[in-house]
């Protein structure tokens, strides 16, 4: 009965370790932090883009509205990702792409503000940008242009199984560049901003 009694207690002390909610905590925590994200400082997910990102080419002349591209940073992505790429979408209008940034090197987890509007930009080193075809014509970034609506712009970042997009080059398409990108990759993270 005693050997027993010591069994019974030796288990309680275990399942009481293993369900503790301090443990339970730490093990959240941790899948927490090695979430893969996608976020910016220019604005929450779900928030209104400041007009500094929104396009020069839809008329007007708000001197606030400069076509630079959001600050993005992508914290707890995959670790066999070889290297990343940017697709930037308007989910209202037919899901037009108004952005794509690849061959974004794997030890870059971050964009700067404006990224320049050529085929490969200095910053990040590397990366290439497809030609936009729309109301403006330009390598890279083409900022929300809807001035009579209030529309909702995703900015999806996808970790590749590759160093580079290769089948790709200065005259392909956004569609042909969102299509191969989506095949290559292995995990993505996104935010969705209002303009």
């Amino acid at each position: 009965m005693r050997a027993t009694r010591i069994v019974f207690c030796a288990l309680f002390a275990v399942g009481a370790t293993v369900l503790s909610p301090s443990a339970s905590s730490a093990s959240t925590a941790s899948t927490a932090q090695t979430a893969f994200t996608l976020t910016s400082t220019a604005f929450a997910d779900g928030g209104l883009m400041p007009k500094v990102h929104e396009c020069t080419s839809g008329g007007g002349q708000d001197p606030a509205k400069k076509n630079e591209s959001p600050p993005l940073a992508w914290p707890g992505a995959p670790a066999a990702a070889k290297s990343y790429a940017i697709v930037m979408r308007d989910l209202d209008n037919a899901n037009l792409i108004h952005w794509v940034i690849y061959d974004i090197p794997v030890s870059t987890a971050s964009l700067p503000q404006n990224v320049q509007h050529v085929y490969r930009p200095p910053v990040p080193a590397g990366s290439r940008q497809v030609y936009y075809r729309g109301s403006a014509s330009l390598y890279g970034y083409q900022g929300p242009c809807s001035p009579s609506t209030v529309n909702t712009y995703e900015f999806v970042v996808h970790a590749l199984d590759r160093a580079s997009l290769t089948g790709l080059n200065s005259g392909s398409s956004t569609q042909t560049a969102a299509r191969t990108i989506t095949a290559a990759s292995i995990g993505s993270a996104r935010i969705t901003g209002e303009s």
